[in-house]
């Protein structure tokens, strides 16, 4: 067992004003599972690229252990080859017999090794990319975000995996797969940085345990704070008025009062000051102290939605239903049967392949939508309510470049709401300025959710929202969809969002 010591870590990119880490001091050992979380844009995958030494930075990073990140990057050249034939280009001296091995552990069959990388499956790329980073000796691997598109049979078996293992930084926003494979947690807060022992579920319980007694906190020094400033006010008025009575007095009201009584007054007056001055700088004791307990809570701002009221009750119905691409040999699914009522939250589950994106594209076409170039072979009925409107999410962030006012131009969208949603989603205000193709891929889908939130509609369709959304979105989103009840169709393998959020379940 080794550590990774961090000592005054400070890191920005070239041409940012705003540091991503600032005398960041921290250690961990090399035999945890630790996993690694933090909110969008925080700097995740940046201190993950600051270990494999892929960025310069002031400080010092201190190990004996050598790093190996997934995921791999795979050339266009070489998603046309068979994997056997660049196992040494991702990983130095890797061993085909040890890849073997560890795709036995994840229950795969070693001839996804002899077919070209591109016609592989994401499951398979994922579980082949993991035999590769696990079949060397004495690494410490960096993982980052291994479940993204994976669906729920793969995320079951990649998560049996990792339990099994050891020596790693697991990046991951699913809950479910945080709280199997972990056993200690390194957490990017708003201002700090703090590692504990345990896995996601006994980190949040123990979070919200602290956040209860800092809000009590706050609101004990609130209350002090009220109570210093009343009490200064009151003191320095008296002191004001006090100070009046020096010079001049009614001989009348005040027969007992002699010149030399100024002095007196002078002095009460000094001492009634000083007591001013006291409370003044108790007050902004009390005022740091109250900033500094809050400099970590997080408060999630509740989310609205606009959904529109149709006419008719049931939006999309689908009887016996078949398509097929044209040209291929086998239909991708065939006599499925539902229907999407007002109201409804139906989630579209199935293994990669099964045809989830394909069908949510037909029933984009048939609501008069895009048609994204489908070239398919329907039996059955599929069908959507006339006059639709459809607010639409894609799986796909590739396309999003550019300034935020031009993409809020294009859809039409008002650009003070838009980003004072980004704002709820804990966008910060510096991003504004940056274009799209500079955000993490969380914010890229923040991007798409904060304008599908923003766009009125009938029937929301969101194809894997949450890919790469930070954890404290994803509860955000499970509020808003409670609160609100939209008529929703969506894709998601995230277990605890779709258990949550889904009204029913339609399995293709």
């Amino acid at each position: 067992m080794s550590q990774i010591l961090v000592n005054d870590l400070t890191f920005s990119y070239e041409g940012s004003f705003d540091p991503i880490f600032e005398n960041v001091s921290f250690s961990i050992d090399t035999d945890w599972k630790l996993g690694f979380i933090g909110r969008n844009g925080k700097g995740k995958t940046t201190f993950l690229r600051l270990l494999t030494g892929d960025y310069s930075y002031r400080g010092s990073i201190t190990t004996s252990t050598v790093f190996d990140y997934f995921p791999y990057l795979v050339t266009k050249e070489q998603k046309s080859l068979p994997a056997s034939a660049f196992l040494e280009e991702l990983k130095t001296g890797c061993e085909e017999w040890r890849v073997i091995c560890e795709l036995a552990l994840l229950h795969e069959d070693a001839e996804i090794l002899y077919r070209p990388f591109g016609t592989l499956s994401f499951g398979e790329q994922t579980k082949l990319l993991l035999a590769v980073l696990f079949s060397g000796e004495n690494d410490f691997l960096l993982i980052d975000e291994p479940t993204n598109h994976l669906d729920q049979a793969a995320r079951e078996c990649v998560k049996t995996y990792l339990a099994s293992k050891k020596g790693f930084i697991l990046v991951s926003h699913d809950r479910d797969l945080l709280d199997a494979c972990i056993d200690h947690v390194l957490v990017l807060n708003r201002q700090t940085i703090e590692v504990q022992s345990g896995n996601f579920s006994v980190w949040w319980e123990n979070k919200q345990r602290k956040d209860q007694f800092v809000m009590a906190e706050n609101e004990k020094h609130l209350k002090e704070i009220g109570r210093l400033k009343q009490a200064a006010r009151r003191t320095a008025e008296w002191a004001d008025k006090n100070e009046r009575t020096k010079i001049g007095f009614n001989p009348i009201k005040e027969h007992d009062r002699c010149i030399s009584a100024r002095a007196y007054i002078g002095a009460k007056t000094k001492k009634m000051q000083s007591r001013v001055t006291q409370m003044s700088k108790r007050l902004d004791r009390e005022i740091e102290e109250k900033e500094g307990l809050l400099q970590d809570l997080e408060q999630p701002v509740d989310l609205k939605l606009m959904p529109l009221s149709h006419h008719k009750e049931r939006l999309v119905d689908v009887r016996d239903y078949s398509l097929q691409y044209t040209g291929a040999e086998h239909p991708v699914f065939r006599g499925i049967t539902f229907e999407i009522c007002q109201g409804e939250q139906v989630a579209l589950h199935g293994e990669n392949g099964c045809g989830k994106s394909s069908l949510i594209k037909v029933i984009l076409k048939k609501a008069g939508y895009a048609d994204a170039g489908l070239n398919i072979t329907e039996k059955g009925v599929c069908e959507t309510a006339s006059g639709l409107t459809i607010s639409y999410v894609d799986q796909d962030t590739s396309f999003l470049t550019g300034s935020l006012p031009a993409f809020c131009k294009k859809r039409d969208l008002d650009h003070s709401l838009f980003c004072a949603i980004l704002r709820q989603f804990d966008f910060e205000r510096v991003q504004f300025a940056k274009n799209m193709e500079d955000y993490s891929e969380g914010q890229k889908k923040k991007v798409l959710l904060a304008a599908s939130l923003l766009t009125p509609a009938h029937l929301y369709i969101w194809d894997e929202p949450l890919n790469y959304i930070d954890i404290f979105s994803r509860m955000q989103i499970e509020k808003l969809l409670l609160a609100y009840q939209p008529t929703l169709l969506f894709v998601e393998h995230d277990v605890r969002f779709r258990e949550e959020v889904a009204s029913k379940t339609v399995v293709l």
